[in-house]
């Protein structure tokens, strides 16, 4: 037994496997986050488990998308390899005398790659047969696929890429990147000295045999330093493959053809900073430290001065006026804009567009509905529509008919525009039926392997790529990705400004539409509208101090000049469901420049606004409707909005104060919220209804991700939470209320 066990513990796998947690973690840090990506304990809230287990391509899960992702698994197993082969081969110097000195290094390498795919695949196949209730055939044929692009790549390979002939290109790389040429450049440190031999006794050859490695003929140092400067080529041929191939696709975006699953364009990604990583390492060895910080220092300067800035802009909005045209973002300039006067202007018009929205539904208008939505990525999305949908399916129309205030947050706002767009167009004739069920599948559809492929292949790769838009140029990023596949997913119904509803909303033939943001310099929130906001700016009762807390930007009128109206109407529902790294953080043209993100920040129910806005209209809808209905669609229950704190371990006991506003913050809201819905009341006394329409998971353990991408059986649960008992005795109050 003693024998078996010092076999196996210098056996090379064995003592490959133990160098690689020894002495470079860093690497070995690639493979963790994957396991904990695909496990979902890490990002788990932005759904990236879906971009390996769920990959899309052109629209949906199929055979060509797998085959990409094997490919790319496959280029990413091959650039560890070379990686840790370039670092680790001086402490081998008895490859230097096998044949196929690579070759041999791989398959002594594989426990970690090989591992990973038994994994993957165990997995994958979990996932699938769960939560995309697919049948065996088709998991079976997914896992052919991913497979066939695998072993594509791996022979091709070892067929060419690292044959040992040469041509023109290898020859010119290999001068260019000779180890000795850099070497020369970094400074001497004897600590680079290193005599760290791997005492393997054993290894597995190329014919998959164990051989000792004493049987191996004396290797020469030369021959060995050759195949070093070789394959020193190659991991720079892998990276510059790998930026290459993201760069293409990354130009071309908007070609289906070319946007490879986000998970397989992470892989090229991620084989690009592992080759560099490697290279850092190889090259500095002591120095290291050193050279991370001044890479630090280096992007920090470019940051500076806006040689690239991480932000992003609202598509359709003039960002040409010079600087000092801009409008000032300040206290008094705020002041300035938003007075007494204005505020009293701008409630006189709101009463006057509510008196045509009366007068347009004759004596059937004497209920009125503000509609709030809550935030939680394409969860709420998807919810929102649906409750929507069928409301005013069952109530003949008479909901949209009744509404005259849509406002809430993120993912909510999406599927309330959407469905506001749709009975628009019903509405001028564009559409027959409004209530298709295709549009409850459009608005279900992923939007997060577009984000993520744009942040891969665009924002870290290339963020120089132009795009025209209303007559305006920029820089194309995750966020006009997301904005792209939502025009697509909606059959271009929501492609369109945000000025094309201003008319049918002045007149009450549609709801008035308010999309909510925070401006994150400094709490205040963004109102983005057609109808002039300056009422809702500010509490009513300060319009006479003389420093009146403004706690709320009118878009319109702020940037009044500068084309506000030509926005995308994607580009404010973005800019509202700016979920943090997911989406980039957006900067509007002002001095200085407003920096946006998501709306739950301030307000992730919508709530804040609708009861502000009810308190503002209070007179004119006690003289002229006989009900007001705030109507509440949110993704989850008041009484049981966030789990309690697992205080089971140090580490929780430690990161929980730090971190209890950010974990707890939805909490936080809606019990505040509570105490407004007491107040709300006294606004309209006999006339205010509070409704509720709220989604209940089927089991509490597997509610719905928050994130941009919904499996098939999150879909289903979403979908039947409708009939939810208590869901269903609200529909039929409101309906009561609706006659």
């Amino acid at each position: 037994m003693k024998r078996v066990l010092r076999n196996t513990y210098y056996f090379l796998p064995v003592q490959l496997l133990l160098l690689h947690f020894r002495k470079y973690q860093l690497l070995l840090s690639f493979w963790l986050i994957l396991v904990l990506i695909i496990t979902k304990h890490f990002a788990a809230h932005f759904g990236a488990s879906s971009l390996f287990l769920s990959p899309e391509y052109l629209g949906q899960m199929n055979f060509a998308g797998m085959v990409l992702m094997g490919a790319a698994m496959c280029v990413f197993m091959m650039t560890w390899h070379i990686t840790t082969f370039i670092i680790h081969s001086k402490r081998m110097p008895y490859m230097g005398a096998t044949r196929h000195a690579f070759l041999v290094y791989c398959i002594n390498n594989a426990v970690i790659p090989g591992s990973f795919l038994v994994f993957y695949s165990i997995v994958y196949i979990r996932f699938q047969y769960k939560n995309e209730h697919a049948g065996l055939k088709e998991i079976l044929l997914l896992q052919g696929g991913f497979y066939a692009g695998f072993i594509a790549v791996l022979t091709v390979s070892f067929a060419y890429f690292f044959r040992v002939s040469r041509d023109f290109i290898k020859s010119l790389l290999t001068h260019i990147a000779k180890p000795s040429r850099i070497r020369r450049m970094i400074p001497y440190d004897t600590l680079d000295y290193e005599v760290d031999i791997v005492p393997a006794h054993s290894f597995i050859t190329g014919h998959m045999r164990i051989r000792r490695c004493d049987d191996l003929p004396p290797y020469n140092t030369r021959v060995l330093n050759k195949i070093m400067s070789r394959h020193h080529r190659n991991v720079l041929f892998a990276g510059f493959f790998a930026y290459v191939s993201l760069l293409i696709m990354g130009i071309y975006m908007d070609q289906p053809l070319l946007r490879i699953p986000a998970g397989a364009g992470f892989l090229l990604l991620f084989s690009m900073i592992m080759g560099f990583v490697g290279a850092f390492k190889y090259f500095l060895k002591s120095w290291e430290a050193i050279g991370w910080i001044t890479f630090a220092l280096v992007l920090s300067v470019m940051v500076r001065y806006r040689i690239f800035d991480l932000r992003s802009i609202a598509y359709g909005l003039n960002y040409k006026t010079e600087i000092d045209k801009r409008p000032a973002y300040n206290y008094d300039h705020l002041h300035k804009v938003f007075n007494v006067q204005q505020f009293e202007a701008d409630r006189q018009q709101e009463e006057s567009r509510l008196d045509k929205w009366k007068a347009l539904n004759g004596g059937d208008s004497n209920t009125l509905v503000v509609i709030t939505t809550s935030g939680g990525g394409l969860r709420s999305t998807y919810w929102t529509f649906r409750a929507l949908q069928y409301i005013d399916s069952v109530s003949h129309g008479r909901l949209f008919k009744h509404t005259v205030l849509v406002t809430g947050a993120s993912g909510g706002m999406i599927g309330a525009t959407y469905w506001r767009a749709i009975h628009d167009a019903s509405q001028q004739g564009k559409l027959n039926n409004p209530y298709a069920a295709k549009y409850q599948a459009n608005i279900g559809k992923d939007l997060l392997n577009p984000i993520i492929f744009s942040l891969a292949c665009v924002d870290l790769i290339s963020p120089f790529n132009k795009i025209s838009i209303g007559g305006y140029s920029y820089t194309r990023d995750r966020g006009y990705a997301m904005e792209q596949e939502l025009v697509t997913n909606t059959d271009s119904l929501l492609d369109k400004s945000m000025a094309y509803y201003a008319p049918r909303e002045a007149t009450g033939q549609i709801p008035q539409l308010i999309v909510n943001s925070t401006i994150i310099n400094d709490g205040r929130k963004l109102m983005m509208g057609n109808q002039p906001l300056t009422y809702l700016t500010q509490p009513e009762y300060s319009l006479h101090e003389a420093m009146p807390p403004i706690d709320a930007v009118d878009y319109s009128t702020f940037f009044a000049g500068r084309d506000p109206g030509n926005i995308r109407i994607t580009s404010c529902l973005r800019m509202n469901a700016t979920f943090p790294f997911v989406l980039p953080v957006v900067r509007l043209p002002s001095t200085p420049y407003m920096n946006i993100m998501d709306a739950g920040l301030r307000d992730n129910f919508g709530s804040e606004m609708a009861s502000r806005y009810m308190f503002t209209m209070r007179d004119w809808i006690n003289k002229n409707v006989s009900n007001a209905i705030f109507l509440e669609i949110r993704d989850s229950r008041e009484c049981d909005v966030s789990a309690a704190s697992n205080e089971s371990s140090f580490a929780n006991m430690l990161t929980d104060p730090l971190f209890v506003i950010q974990n707890k913050w939805e909490a936080f809201q809606s019990y505040k919220h509570s105490i407004i819905k007491d107040l709300t009341p006294l606004m309209a006394p006999g006339k205010m209804h509070y409704i509720s329409m709220v989604y209940m998971p089927e089991e509490s353990k597997t509610s719905a991700a928050l994130s941009f991408h919904l499996t098939s059986a999150e879909k289903e649960d979403l979908y039947r939470s409708i009939y939810y008992k208590d869901n269903q005795a609200a529909i039929d109050e409101l309906l009561k209320l609706l006659k």
